[in-house]
Formats: structure tokens, C-alpha cells, sequence
């Protein structure tokens, strides 16, 4: 083999061997060398040391201070322990979750169902039985129509109409949240959000007939118009049908016309004649009184 191949060959590969010792310790020791990270301002922010369930109010224990990046401070969120405590709360909060204004009541607003309440809105509370209150499926947060069974005035016929739709739901018999595992709500009652004239609608119904909730679907806002059920009507298609008269429209005979015999013709008036004198002209009539 030639002797000047096997001398560049060698100065090449201790060419090589020395620069990648040379990269080797220049990347060993920088990765040594302490990272220095940016100076990062904090903020204090209150969070929940277990868990909140609705209706509770908040205590000292209830909650902690987390130290939190200040850009990452939530909005509505706090800073200081003394803005929560002996706050409702009104909406559920986990366990390490930060505590928002939209999740407690004014502090004072009440205890209970009472926060849950907006302003100018009213709570009614309707005795329901299994039937009623649709097996127990009537949960916390659900929407239902009320449907009301009753006599109306200067009527004999039971009648079946929905009064009001659209109805949340704030509580089933004292429960205010629904069950995790979706299990039925036994209970003797339902609790609505109502506006002042639906409350008194409500308690009506309630008085002067027989309540019955039905459920509908949270997203469907539709408000129906519904005519009403009689018990005519449910039993219209068995036997000797059933007239309802309320829902008939009055039946209006034809006129007919009446032939009247036409007037006869009027008699032909009598010929005339002109007679003329002189500078003098005069008409007669035959047969009046002149020529004949």
C-alpha cells in the first residue's frame, strides 16, 4: 500500500478525532451551566380546598391561597380569603378549582335555594307524585312544561290545558343539584323559577286543579301554542260521535232569493197633435179632453 495514502489517512482521522473532542466538551459543559430562567411576577389566588357543592356558604377552611403566575390570574377570580368567606355558593366548585365571582352570591342574599334566585324572579314550589313529577326524572337544571286538569267556568267537562312552558327547574324536594350517577329524585315536590306573574299562574293551578309536569328538552325554547284537551275529545272516537260544540263553527243557512213578479210595463201615452194659428202653437192630446 502506498506509504503517503496511510499518512494522510492517519493525520485525517486525528484531525477528526480532535475537533470532536473539542465539540464534545464545549456541549458537555453548557449543558452544566445553571439555566437562568426570567424573573416571573406572582399574584395570590384563592382556590377551593374541597369540594363546594350548590347552597353551601364559604368558609375560612373551605378555601386556600395558591401562588399563580400573573398572567395566568383568571378573570373574576380572588386574591384575598376575606372577599369568599360567608358567600353562598350557587354553582359547584372542585376541589383545587379557583373560586369566580359567578359562582357565589352576594354575601347577606340568604342561605339555601334563596341565592339561586335572580332579581326580579320568584321560586314556587308544586307537589308532584311519581306520575307527576315524570318518575323522578325531574332534576336540578331540567326544563318542563305545567300542564293543568280542571273544570273551567260554566263548563261540566274536564279540561287539560298547559298553562306554562319552559320552566327550570331550581330543585327536587330539597335536593339542588342532580345525582352524579343520573339515578331518579324521589320527592313530594318540585321547585320552579318563575316571574311574579308565573307564580301566581302556578299557584292557581295548583289550587283549582291537578298539576302535571312534563319534561322537554333542555335545548328546545320553542313555546307551543296548544288548544286544550277535553275529555269529549278523548272519547270522541268511540260510540255515537261527540259534537263539541265550543270548537264548531256556527252553521249559516243560504239565503235564497225570492221570485217577486215584475211590475207591468207602464200604459203608452196618448198620441198628440200640434195645431198651429196664426203665430200660435198649441199641442193636443187625443182622448184627454182635445181631438177625438
Amino acid at each position: 500500500m502506498d506509504r503517503r495514502f496511510l499518512t494522510v489517512l492517519a493525520v485525517s482521522l486525528i484531525f477528526a478525532l480532535i475537533v470532536s473532542t473539542i465539540f464534545y466538551r464545549m456541549t458537555a459543559g453548557a449543558g452544566n451551566k445553571p439555566l437562568v430562567q426570567a424573573p416571573t411576577d406572582t399574584k395570590d389566588l384563592v382556590v377551593a380546598a374541597k369540594p363546594l357543592p350548590v347552597g353551601v356558604t364559604v368558609k375560612i377552611a373551605d378555601v386556600r391561597i395558591d401562588k399563580v403566575p400573573l398572567n395566568q390570574f383568571p378573570k373574576g377570580a380572588f386574591s384575598k380569603v376575606d372577599e369568599v368567606v360567608d358567600r353562598p355558593v350557587i354553582s359547584n366548585i372542585l376541589m383545587d378549582e379557583p373560586v369566580l365571582e359567578g359562582r357565589l352570591s352576594a354575601r347577606g342574599s340568604g342561605l339555601g335555594l334563596a341565592p339561586m334566585i335572580p332579581v326580579g324572579m320568584r321560586a314556587v314550589t308544586v307537589r308532584v307524585t311519581d306520575v307527576a313529577g315524570v318518575a323522578g326524572f325531574v332534576f336540578p337544571g331540567l326544563r318542563v312544561d305545567v300542564l293543568v286538569t280542571g273544570r273551567p267556568p260554566n263548563n261540566d267537562t274536564p279540561i287539560t290545558a298547559t298553562c306554562l312552558q319552559n320552566m327550570l327547574v331550581l330543585s327536587a324536594g330539597q335536593t339542588v343539584q342532580s345525582d352524579p350517577r343520573g339515578q331518579p329524585i324521589q320527592t313530594p315536590t318540585v321547585t320552579l323559577l318563575a316571574t311574579p306573574d308565573q307564580a301566581e299562574t302556578l299557584t292557581l293551578a295548583g289550587n283549582s286543579g291537578s298539576v302535571q309536569l312534563v319534561l322537554r328538552n333542555g335545548s328546545d325554547q320553542a313555546i307551543q301554542k296548544t288548544a286544550g284537551s277535553s275529555v269529549r275529545e278523548l272519547y270522541g272516537g268511540k260510540g255515537k260521535p261527540v259534537v263539541v260544540e265550543a270548537k264548531l263553527k256556527p252553521r249559516v243557512r243560504p239565503v235564497v232569493a225570492q221570485q217577486v213578479a215584475a211590475p207591468p210595463p207602464p200604459p203608452p201615452p196618448p198620441p198628440e197633435v200640434i195645431m198651429i194659428r196664426g203665430n200660435q202653437k198649441s199641442v193636443e192630446r187625443v182622448g184627454s179632453g182635445g181631438l177625438n
